[in-house]
């Protein structure tokens, strides 16, 4: 474990259990507004009128996804089983978590759709970026992630993203 890791992960999570509506935020944000993104990333796709560019969207997302999240991850997580914060420190996190640590499987999953929100519409992208990177400094302040757990699921997010921008191109039928 790199010692900048460390105390960067003792720098944000020192501040969990001082204050129980900033344990509940940090809560909040690593648990719940993973499924508010899901609900925000179909809007988005309803909102598209041309039922073409609905496919699109549906197609370059859920790709990115699962690549992202799905493969690259799982493959990483296959090679290499870094223990998770609270099990190699000896604490209680506030949220339970059983996989292993790094990547960071929602960072992943959530800076990929972000990626690919941001290419089709830029305003949402950067709230959606936002919103990924609430989720994943949550899971670092709940205790069940390093920061280079984030670094590794952004990465990932980024290859996914720029492997599938180059194998799917937007038809000619997109705006």
């Amino acid at each position: 474990m790199l010692f900048m890791d460390l105390i960067i992960f003792r720098a944000i999570h020192s501040l969990a259990n001082q204050l129980d509506i900033l344990d509940w935020f940090a809560i909040f944000l690593a648990k719940y507004l993973p499924y508010i993104l899901v609900l925000v990333l179909i809007i988005f796709i309803l909102r598209e009128k041309s039922w073409k560019n609905k496919l699109f969207l549906v197609a370059f997302t859920g790709l990115v996804a699962v690549l992202s999240r799905g493969l690259l991850t799982e493959i990483i997580r296959f090679i290499y089983d870094r223990p998770r914060p609270f099990e190699m420190l000896g604490f209680t996190p506030l949220i339970p978590n059983g996989d292993p640590s790094f990547p960071s499987g929602h960072a992943a999953l959530f800076f990929a759709l972000a990626l690919a929100v941001f290419k089709f519409d830029r305003v949402w992208g950067k709230w959606f970026l936002a919103a990924a990177f609430l989720v994943s400094l949550a899971r670092i302040f709940v205790g069940v992630h390093y920061p280079s757990d984030i670094l590794g699921g952004f990465a990932i997010a980024l290859v996914s993203f720029s492997v599938i921008e180059r194998l799917i191109k937007k038809p000619l039928w997109e705006k």
